[in-house]
């Protein structure tokens, strides 16, 4: 078997393309440190109507295509850019479904009815494009419910296609909670047989799960961390897909999403206002003077800052934040920076916040990758008090910048952050595991006083956090044994 793989990953987001989340990150980052390896890769996602084509040099690759789909054949086009100067990106060109303000949803955060059309199409449409190309993978590598669907069709539709022969499907689920639940009517425009609408594969129900039906097909299936990988091993994370998940036995892993330190390092970050390293951090307090003017905050060098990068939602863990926040603000002397989108009452609360609490809170609703790397940097401390959290990235990049993490004992933030031991000093940063308001509160309050009355331990514990590497060509390593494995293990 070869070492050197053909890989092409299916995606419905890619950064600096298009993104929402972590998913965009990695595909913006895992495809170009396999290539550092010796791998050949490219990526198939849509062509948005949000994406610039001028900016990307976004040019027609195929006119035309023929896409056979359950009820219809779609004629779509196919154009190409390079991502980071050597990874082809496949954009499909095909208005009524892609071209449209957002990804997944109307304004008004209620998904687009057709998404289950959208991303069935997008992932047949990546087999027909090899054809097209006369491209044959070793590996096609599918994300997240959009494209779960891909491994059935390898299965299923072009098992006994020479260019697809020796073909191995692998799936990575990058949050569990999204799994593409829809009318069973759907089910008919993916073009699978009726016999695959079973309980074991897409049926749940009585309607078509597709990140089920992935599961199922895929040789291999892995997340983003292996704390993750074992909390939906269970009843309690695995979101009703347990069963199904240790049913894959060893073919079920968890691999840590790396950072990608080209965009995320003090040290060569051209989007902070000083850069600065693990040996001479003086940067980091003009950063925090920066981060302080831009929210608002009163320019106190000595009172701690506090970081939050995140989707405003429950599973982030706001809901619980709101209730103890008030209270930390009112009896510590600190000051948060607030960095995020979401549920509305989520939004007016931290907006409020600002009004009830000037000079202390600062609140920027919406995301702004300049605000977040000025946050990651500025900050003392950076606080995600997730429900579950498959990995984060975010706590990666404070590590990184110094920015002492205060986190939830959840998936990958427990795979990442070392607890903060008072006695020796030790750690990365400060540690809880009950998902309440209290323990939130208890561990803030923790991690301020060691800020004020243990100043040795906090310089201590930054130059462990700096010293941490979660550098992707760790984790590619990993994927490419994942790759053989499927290719070892094909169903």
């Amino acid at each position: 078997m070869k070492d050197l793989l053909k890989i092409l990953f299916v995606t419905a987001e890619c950064s600096p393309y298009a993104k929402t989340g972590g998913l965009g990150d990695v595909l913006g980052a895992l495809p170009f440190y396999l290539n550092r390896l010796g791998h050949d890769t490219g990526i198939v996602m849509p062509l948005y109507s949000c994406i610039e084509r001028k900016k990307f040099g976004i040019e027609i690759a195929v006119k035309d295509m023929n896409v056979p789909m359950g009820f219809e054949t779609i004629i779509c086009d196919v154009r190409r850019t390079i991502l980071n100067g050597e990874i082809p990106v496949y954009m499909i060109e095909y208005e009524p479904f892609f071209g449209r303000k957002n990804i997944y949803h109307n304004d008004d955060f209620s998904d687009y009815q057709d998404n289950p059309k959208r991303f069935s199409f997008l992932s047949k449409a990546a087999f027909q494009l090899c054809k097209e190309l006369g491209f044959s993978p070793d590996i096609i590598h599918a994300n997240d419910w959009h494209t779960a669907i891909s491994a059935a069709y390898l299965k299923r539709v072009y098992r006994d296609d020479p260019l697809f022969s020796n073909t191995a499907g692998v799936l990575t689920i990058h949050n569990l909670a999204y799994q593409g639940r829809y009318d069973r009517y759907y089910y008919g425009y993916t073009g699978l047989p009726e016999e695959d609408f079973t309980s074991d594969k897409f049926e749940c129900y009585n309607a078509v799960n597709f990140l089920k039906g992935g599961i199922f097909f895929a040789d291999m299936v892995n997340t983003v961390s292996p704390g993750y990988a074992m909390e939906t091993r269970t009843s309690s994370g695995g979101f009703g897909l347990d069963t199904f998940l240790n049913d894959k036995g060893d073919n079920y892993t968890g691999i840590l999403n790396g950072a990608d330190y080209r965009d995320w390092d003090p040290q060569t970050d051209s989007l902070i206002p000083v850069n600065y390293t693990l040996n001479n951090i003086e940067g980091k307090a003009v950063c925090k003077k920066v981060l302080q003017q831009q929210f608002g905050l009163e320019q106190l060098k000595d009172t701690p800052v506090i970081g939050i990068i995140s989707r405003l939602v429950e599973q982030k863990g706001f809901y619980l934040l709101r209730e103890s926040i008030e209270d930390i603000i009112k009896n510590k002397n600190v000051q948060f920076a607030i960095l995020g989108a979401g549920d509305n009452a989520l939004e007016s609360f931290f907006i409020s916040l600002v009004q009830r609490y000037p000079g202390k809170t600062g609140s920027h609703i919406g995301y702004s990758n300049e605000l977040a790397h000025l946050i990651e940097a500025g900050s003392d401390f950076f606080l995600m008090p997730s429900l579950y959290e498959p990995c984060g990235l975010s706590q990666i990049y404070s590590l990184k910048y110094g920015t002492l993490p205060i986190v939830r004992a959840t998936g990958g933030l427990k795979d990442t952050v070392i607890n903060y031991d008072q006695e020796t000093g030790e750690g990365t940063g400060f540690v809880f595991h009950e998902a309440s308001a209290m323990a939130i509160y208890n561990t803030v309050v923790w991690s301020l006083e060691t800020f004020y009355y243990r100043k040795p331990h906090i310089e201590r514990l930054i130059k462990q956090a700096m010293k941490q590497n979660f550098s992707w060509e760790k984790s590619a390593g990993e994927y490419a044994g994942l790759y053989l494995k499927a290719l070892k293990s094909r169903i």
